[in-house]
This record gives structure tokens, sequence and C-alpha cells, in this order.
């Protein structure tokens, strides 16, 4: 068969392992789950209520326009209904955009480390991708600049960045807004907006009206809890939303996604509610690698990276053999850590515990081997 090149030797996205798949393998009756950056909170108690109370029939397709989430958002960000795209979660979105602009001839410009799908995505579309090194976990936005060339179709900026958790201040985005080529897409990846609490995060729905080259990207995976059910949406202009509309499929997202992201979009008491209770669990974090010297980045988002200046799979095997599964950063382009997502309070005491041996263990094996 006459594969595309590009896909021959691009390896498929792997997800952390399921919890039942740990159970089998190690034999354990409790998992917790801390790899993934889900809410451990679960969704809006509203967004349950609304899917169970569907009485429709499912034989019918889902609203290909989204008319009524639409509306909702719409209102909500004080946006035209235009200006807004939904996809099968971001990652739709993102592959939507690559699709659009991205192939042979053409590059793109990213972070790295960033979120993998930007890069799976170019590599797909035989676009070249020039990637540029974080400088202390940050975007290197002046050496992203200096990438940028006129055969640049799209940069992607991740703020709160995954894997790191750190964002871009509104006055370093703004000055790279308007440097940045007008032909050129700009797309600021969200998806943990809402957790953020830095004073100078930047406010993106003015920024897409005073940039026609930039685009928005947020889900409902993250803190609205409804990861299971996939949407996601973009915010640009209306030129740039009639453009890529057509790359999208007709009926991408489901019924159910739709009315439990409007129920969820409603109750912004529970977002407000798991924010705080996120950034007190990322205290507990910081409270106990400081404890025990273990270097990490502060996090706008609902995951922290830590440090443990060892293999981060040698980490990830010790706390998953012991009931927690978390992400090692081999993956991550941080060889010598490990993503944990911030989970409930007595998860992040648990899985503390475990670590706190970990790092006990490595300690008395070096005292032995030193002794």
């Amino acid at each position: 068969m006459r594969w595309k090149e590009e896909i021959l030797e691009l390896a498929p996205y792997q997800p952390g392992k399921s919890i039942d798949e740990v159970k089998r393998q190690y034999g354990l009756d409790h998992i917790v789950k801390l790899a993934s950056n889900e809410n451990p909170f679960g969704c809006s108690q509203k967004a349950l209520n609304a899917i169970r109370d569907y009485e429709s029939s499912l034989a019918l397709y889902p609203d290909g326009y989204a008319t009524d989430i639409r509306t909702s958002l719409s209102e909500f960000l004080g946006v035209e209904l235009n200006q807004l795209i939904f996809g099968n979660g971001s990652d739709e979105n993102i592959q939507i955009i690559s699709r659009a602009l991205l192939r042979s001839g053409y590059n793109t410009v990213m972070a790295s480390p960033t979120f993998s799908q930007y890069k799976h995505n170019a590599i797909i579309e035989g676009a070249e991708v020039r990637e540029v090194p974080l400088v202390s976990g940050e975007h290197d936005l002046e050496g992203m600049l200096a990438a940028i060339d006129d055969k640049t179709n799209i940069v992607w900026l991740c703020s709160p960045n995954n894997p790191t958790g750190t964002y871009i201040p509104e006055k370093d985005l703004i000055s790279f807004l308007e440097r940045v080529p007008k032909e050129t897409l700009v797309v600021l990846d969200e998806a943990y907006y809402e957790y953020v609490v830095a004073e100078d995060y930047h406010q993106s729905i003015d920024l897409v009206k005073q940039y026609e080259n930039l685009i928005v990207l947020r889900t409902f995976s993250k803190i609205y809890g409804l990861a299971s059910q996939r949407i996601g949406y973009g915010i640009s202009n209306e030129k740039v939303i009639r453009t890529l509309e057509p790359v999208r499929q007709p009926f991408n997202t489901s019924t159910f996604a739709q009315i439990a992201a409007i129920s969820a979009l409603l109750d912004q008491e529970y977002v407000v509610e798991c924010r705080q209770r996120n950034r007190e669990g990322l205290e507990q974090f910081y409270q106990f690698c400081d404890k025990h010297q273990l270097s990490y980045m502060k996090s706008q988002t609902n995951f922290i990276l830590i440090d443990f200046k060892v293999d981060g799979n040698e980490v990830f095997q010790y706390l998953l053999e012991r009931g927690y599964i978390v992400r090692s950063g081999s993956g991550l382009g941080f060889p010598t850590s490990v993503r944990i997502t911030i989970g409930s309070k007595e998860q992040n005491i648990g899985v503390q515990q475990v670590i706190e041996q970990f790092v006990n263990e490595r300690k008395n094996k070096a005292a032995l081997s030193n002794h």
C-alpha cells in the first residue's frame, strides 16, 4: 500500500495505563490515577443531571452546528456565534487547524517540550517542524520569532504549558503577537485556562478581537470534568472560523457532550470550587517538595512536574506498583521527572507517602554504597 511516508515511523499517542489494566497486572484492589490531568472531583452535578434527564431519540444525529452550546458559550464569553468552532476535544481542533494550513513546503513553530499533538499532526501533514527549546521551563518567545519565516503557517503557544505548568505573561504575549507576520496563524492553547490564578495572565478574548491571526483553544475536558464527552472549542474572528469549518467533520460533537457542556458552563460556582481545591492541592505538593528538597516548577494548572534527578521511569514504576498511576517525564522531554495530576487532599497525601518511601529508600541505598 502507498502509505504516507510521514506516518511510517510515527508512533501513535500513548495514553496512560488504565485503572483496570494496573489492577490486573499488579493484583491491586485500589488504584489512584493521577496521570492524565483529569478533574479528580468529576464534573458538575448539573452536567450529570442533564445527561440523565435526556429523553430524546438516540437514533438522531447530534446538532452539527452545536446551536445550543454555541449560543450559551457566545453569551458567556461575549463573542459572536460565528467566532466559535467546536471539536471532539481540543485534539480535533488541533487536527482541523493542522489539516487546513500545514503541508509540504511549509513549516510550523512550537516550543519544546510542549503538548505532543502539535508536532504529531504537523508530521502527518508533511510540514517542517521547528522546535524552540524552553528556557527555564518557559516559552522562548524571542527564539520562536527568530524561527518564523515566510513559510511559517502556524505558531503554537501552550499557555499554561503542558508539561511544565508555566504560562506566558500578557505583556510578553502582546509583544510577541505584534511581531508575528499577519499571514501566520498563532494558536494559543488554553486547555488549563480555568485553573490559572496569575494576575498577569493574558486576557485572550480581548486579544482575539485585536489580532486577526489569533485563535484560542479551550476545552471542557479539564476543570469542567467532561473529558469522556470529548468537547472543546476555538475562538477567533469570523473569517478564520469560516475557513476552518469545511475541515471539521459534520457531526463531530455528540448530543450528550453538547448538553453536558451547557450545564457545566452555567455552573461557575463549581468551577471556582475546583480551582480553589486545586490550588490547595498544589500547595500540598510545594510544601512536600520543599521538605524533601525535590525540584519542581510552580504551576498554573492541575498538575506538577517534579524532578527526582533519577530516571523518571524508575519513579513511575515504583508508584505504579503501589497503586498510583502518574506520567513519566521520559516521554515528555523531562527524563528525570514525573508529572503528577493534582488529586483530592487524600489522594495527594497518599501519593506523597509513597514518594517519600521512594526518596528514603534511595537515600538509604546511597548511604550503604558510600559506607
